[in-house]
């Protein structure tokens, strides 16, 4: 950053502009700030489908016993048995 100093802060290193942050709340600040455009784009990363309730509680049970999330053990095995159908 330099000699040059960050808008609302007027900090002149990260240091200081984060120390500034830790003590102020931006939402006291929504005044000084000017108008921006941005373009945004929200797509869906997730699709869902329907599981049998003891395939799903045994899918829980699984994920637990590995230790991590029911969602990250399924795409984890459904990986496998794609890659070993050999689907891309």
């Amino acid at each position: 950053m330099g000699k040059n100093k960050s808008g609302i802060s007027r900090s002149s290193t990260y240091r200081e502009m984060g120390e500034f942050w830790d003590s102020h709340d931006a939402t006291d600040f929504l005044d000084e700030g000017g108008e921006v455009q941005m373009d945004v784009q929200i797509e869906s990363e997730a699709t869902y489908y329907a599981l049998e309730k003891r395939l799903s509680e045994r899918l829980q049970k699984a994920a637990k016993k590995h230790g991590v999330s029911s969602d990250t053990l399924m795409n984890m095995w459904l990986q496998e048995r794609l890659e070993s159908e050999k689907v891309h």
